[in-house]
């Protein structure tokens, strides 16, 4: 029987496309398809794991680290008060962490989810948090162009 590969671990194959912000050797970062506000990101480990509770801890403690950079970078990037995190998780069966800019509550409701995002927004978006990534120092990471 074979398994079906997630949509997420398409994207990280490169047999779908993605606006990559991160990538390491346990997890990638990129842009939601579907975002609350531009610059909504989805942190994803390379490895299947459906819930978050199944997970190790230390890839836990990776993800949520990695989740902290970037959301350092949109506060910085978008000028938004905070940067909202949540694991949802019924939306892809793949363990997945949503950061994004966040200026209220009422920014961290999925119902306002953009749903035909403009694709020029998204690319200024993505350049954005790359560019204050690297300023941050994580030029190692943080890929040069679209992967």
């Amino acid at each position: 029987m074979e398994i079906m590969s997630t949509v997420f671990t398409k994207i990280i194959d490169g047999e779908l496309p993605g606006r990559f912000i991160w990538q390491d050797q346990k997890c990638v970062a990129f842009l939601s398809i579907a975002p609350l506000a531009y610059g909504h990101t989805l942190v994803v480990p390379r490895q299947e794991i459906d819930r978050w509770t199944d997970a190790d801890p230390e890839l836990v403690t990776h993800l949520t680290a990695v989740a902290q950079r970037i959301g350092t970078a949109q506060v910085e990037a978008f000028g938004s008060l905070r940067a909202g995190l949540t694991i949802a998780g019924f939306e892809v069966p793949h363990l997945h962490l949503h950061v994004w800019p966040s200026n209220s509550m009422e920014d961290h409701d999925f119902a306002n989810a953009l749903e035909d995002p403009d694709p020029a927004q998204m690319d200024e978006a993505a350049e954005k948090l790359r560019v204050a990534l690297r300023l941050m120092g994580e030029t190692e990471q943080v890929p040069e162009e679209e992967a």
